[in-house]
């Protein structure tokens, strides 16, 4: 199924959130506060009908290995390169990462966006921390307010493709950025009250 395609009996779109282990509860919450329904996304069945997924923070060796033994991950994979519209943060930009440096010999990856990324390149997480950051195309209606971005054991963007759009730097490292349907961040957007990064997505999912 590709970007962004609804039945006309669905006047919402359907947004998945990977659920096998991280911070998917509360990306839940703030789609559901976006105005679209959500469904938790466990095993390849859960794939059916969706319309845009979340990958979320959390243990992306570990999420790597319940996404192969849930079998999740082949089929998942092909709807992504098939243009299924996907959001991934922290772990869930590791996932999406073509190349992943200091990971598990047998982490594996969806290949979906032309980065490299440097896992928990930010430190343990005693080293989390927290700064405001301007990201490109949020919208003006607040004023073009910068976005508070939380940040634990975050993994860093090493280099990016030709057809990625990097829409946030922080230190001389792209943390937002963007290739056609999927848009990945280092920190964790879910862990504030500012529903813009979530809004941003569902426009490029075009919703």
């Amino acid at each position: 199924m590709g970007a962004a395609t609804m039945s006309s009996t669905q006047a919402v779109p359907t947004v998945g959130v990977l659920a096998l282990q991280g911070a998917f509860a509360a990306h839940e919450q703030a789609l559901t506060r976006c105005g679209v329904v959500t469904r938790q996304v466990r095993q390849p069945a859960d794939l059916d009908g969706i319309d845009a997924i979340v990958l979320p923070g959390g243990e992306s060796s570990t999420m790597s290995k319940l996404l192969l033994s849930s079998g999740l991950f082949d089929v998942l994979k092909a709807r992504l390169h098939d243009g299924l519209p996907v959001l991934g943060t922290c772990a869930g930009m590791i996932l999406l990462a073509a190349d992943v440096l200091d990971g598990r010999p047998d982490q594996r990856s969806f290949g979906v966006v032309d980065v490299v990324v440097r896992r928990n390149a930010y430190g343990r997480q005693n080293d989390s921390f927290e700064t405001d950051i301007d990201i490109g195309g949020l919208g003006d209606s607040d004023g073009g307010a910068p976005f508070h971005a939380v940040f634990i054991r975050a993994p860093r963007v090493e280099s990016t493709g030709p057809a990625v759009e990097v829409l946030a730097i922080h230190e001389g490292h792209a943390v937002v950025a963007r290739q056609g349907a999927a848009l990945v961040a280092s920190f964790h957007p879910e862990l504030t009250d500012d529903l813009r990064l979530h809004r941003l997505f569902l426009r490029v999912a075009g919703f």
